[in-house]
């Protein structure tokens, strides 16, 4: 029985259309928008509800654990839902993570994921990380104006679509002892800057889009009249920042290695959209 936080989101969803023909439960907090799988199973519980979740993954021996969205008590609720499954009987534990992480990673929200990994590592239950580098969509959010701001530099990106992530998740779901204990960064084919999305995006607009690199300072203050909390800033503004430090700029083969298939490209992604 395979188990599948968040099915519900953009990733998750993705995920569970992959997993069709395999016993499968899908833990959502509201099952009325869950989606509609044959044969699979609805529980009802939210990241951090111990009691809630002992039930809802009674019987679940595999768990795909998406990270929940951001919030200052993320890791938090990821370490309760982890001491849940493990409670649970939950055998394996897929988590997406995210490239980089460590306890000093640039990109901030990089961070909760080290700890989050680490508390999985702690409990002993079996485990296998999927690092993932920025999505795709979000680097084409990043010109919704017509404009790429932001303090990334020349770096570099090797950012990933969610359907290579989720082809990579429903194989490693499925498999066994070869992916145990193993992480694997995901990314795109291949690393490019934000000057060089912006051209690609103008080809496939056929408008002009442009890259305006900021300083760290700038980038802060551009986004102050958002009123979000620092904490949320911290995030969208070190994003470009790992990307400026080098960070996200490692390719991996593990996409194909993993899937058969080549990832796809950014030139890819945007034709299709």
């Amino acid at each position: 029985m395979i188990g599948v936080t968040g099915s519900t989101g953009q990733l998750g969803s993705r995920i569970v259309a992959r997993l069709t023909d395999v016993p499968l439960r899908l833990i959502v907090r509201d099952p009325a928008r869950a989606p509609s799988v044959p044969g699979a199973t609805v529980a009802q519980a939210a990241y951090g509800e111990h009691a809630a979740l002992l039930a809802a993954l009674d019987g679940v021996d595999v768990l795909m654990l998406l990270s929940a969205t951001e919030s200052p008590d993320r890791v938090a609720l990821h370490k309760a839902t982890v001491d849940a499954a493990v409670a649970a009987g939950v055998q394996r534990i897929v988590y997406t993570s995210f490239v980089g992480a460590a306890p000093d990673a640039t990109f901030t929200f990089a961070r909760d994921h080290w700890h989050t990994e680490q508390h999985i590592r702690s409990t002993g239950v079996d485990f296998t990380f999927l690092r993932d580098n920025l999505y795709l969509d979000f680097v084409v959010d990043f010109a919704a104006d017509g404009v790429i701001r932001g303090p990334a530099g020349d770096g570099r990106v090797a950012a990933v679509s969610r359907d290579d992530v989720a082809a990579v998740a429903a194989q490693v779901l499925r498999g066994g002892p070869e992916f145990s204990g193993a992480t694997y960064d995901l990314t795109g084919p291949h690393a490019f800057t934000l000057a060089e999305a912006a051209s690609v995006l103008s080809s496939a607009r056929g408008r002009k889009v442009r890259y305006e690199p900021e300083t760290l300072d700038e980038a802060y203050r551009s986004r102050e009249p958002y009123g979000a909390p620092a904490w949320e800033v911290a995030g969208w503004v070190t994003s470009y920042a790992a990307i400026a430090s080098g960070e996200l700029s490692h390719v991996s083969t593990a996409v194909r290695d993993i899937t058969g298939v080549e990832p796809t490209s950014l030139e890819e992604y945007v034709r299709a959209r």
